[in-house]
């Protein structure tokens, strides 16, 4: 994952975009293939991460263990660790994190239509 430098003008204009923009801030903090799938299986409940790992088992481990972090970090997701051998961590989503499961539902339906919309309109762009 590239990190743009915070003195660049591209990181002012973002910052300054997402300051002004919600939707701009939301799509800063869920952007990237990842991290909307990862609240969606939270959706069902809380759970280990090699229960997400095997949910999404095109992730990597590292990508995983990133995109947890940073939805943690926005307090999307919590992290409960439990003083057990083996140790037993779990995530879960946050009551701010809950309020997405019906706009991802949503995004869902809007991206099915989507894909019926430009295979139905592919047809008429053939050579």
């Amino acid at each position: 994952m590239s990190r743009i430098k915070e003195t660049s003008t591209n990181f002012a204009n973002r910052q300054a975009l997402a300051d002004n923009c919600s939707e701009v801030y939301a799509s800063n903090i869920l952007g990237g293939q990842w991290a909307i799938v990862i609240c969606s299986c939270l959706a069902t409940g809380k759970l280990r991460f090699g229960e997400l790992k095997r949910l999404l088992p095109n992730i990597t481990e590292r990508m995983l263990s990133l995109q947890l972090r940073k939805l943690e970090d926005h307090k999307i997701i919590s992290r409960s660790v439990y003083a057990e051998v083996p140790p037993r961590v779990e995530y879960e989503l946050t009551d701010i994190g809950y309020e997405l499961v019906p706009i991802i539902k949503q995004l869902e339906q809007w991206g099915e239509m989507h894909k019926q919309y430009v295979k139905k309109n592919d047809c008429d762009n053939v050579f």
